[in-house]
């Protein structure tokens, strides 16, 4: 059993929720049970959609730094390892996930948000990458997640500056897709993540991939990656559900095969 992280599942909806009060601090166990959770979300098939969130008053304000001080170079060399595993396992989820976020995600808690598809915001969260400030850099895929999605350099300003952006700069630089009320912010990434989990699972894996891959990748290979992708899913009943749905004016009732 998990201390740090619980999974829920209902109505094919997963709610993965940090709980190491009071301000979600990932520490090493934290992190293993990140992967944990994430390793098991990947293998379930009643998992349609993940949301990752930190609770009502704060989403991860980033790692242990008390734990991280007393640690040497060659204790971080294996630590910074598991850690970029850890965060990883949550990027290769294959369902849709969101991360909802309420309160601060700095450090870690932005790095983990980063690792998700989707980010609703707080109207009064605040989120960056201060580990310059504390004299080290971004170790969980800060340096290369945050300048994949916002550019290189809104990166560098985050990152080099340590400062921290509210959720409305957040919305405009592209680092949020959302901003919404405090209290709104899980019903609403609930709201979505149902949507989604009632929709093609094959064929949200499949955009999800192709994105994914082909951002790593040159033009012409990321459209290889996009035209297998597309044509594989004609071998699937929700194409031709969703298909015949359209041409008969109908909802589609898609099945996840």
């Amino acid at each position: 059993m998990a201390e740090f992280v619980s999974l829920e599942v209902t109505d094919r909806v997963a709610t993965l929720t940090l709980q190491r009060p009071p301000m979600n601090a990932l520490n090493r166990q934290m992190q293993g049970e990140i992967r944990d959770a994430a390793v098991e979300v990947s293998s379930r098939r009643d998992v349609g959609a993940v949301i990752v969130y930190g609770g009502p008053k704060v989403f991860a304000a980033g790692a242990d730094v008390k734990e991280m001080s007393g640690m040497s170079y060659q204790d971080m060399l294996r630590e910074s390892t598991d850690l970029q595993d850890s965060f990883t396992s949550m990027a290769r989820i294959p369902q849709p996930t969101i991360a909802a976020i309420t309160g601060y995600a700095l450090g870690g808690g932005c790095e983990l948000a980063l690792c998700c598809d989707l980010r609703i915001a707080a109207e009064d969260a605040r989120l960056g990458q201060p580990e310059t400030l504390l004299g080290i850099i971004p170790g969980a895929g800060g340096t290369q997640r945050l300048p994949r999605l916002i550019g290189a350099s809104r990166a560098k300003d985050l990152i080099l500056t340590g400062r921290q952006v509210d959720a409305a700069e957040a919305l405009a630089i592209g680092l949020v897709n959302s901003v919404v009320a405090a209290d709104e912010v899980y019903a609403t990434a609930r709201q979505l993540a149902e949507k989604l989990a009632r929709g093609p699972a094959l064929a949200l894996r499949a955009a999800k991939e192709a994105v994914d891959h082909g951002m790593d990748v040159d033009l012409g290979t990321g459209l290889d990656i996009e035209r297998v992708r597309f044509a594989s899913l004609f071998a699937t009943h929700d194409q031709a559900e969703g298909m015949a749905a359209f041409v008969e004016k109908r909802p589609a009732a898609f099945r996840g095969d």
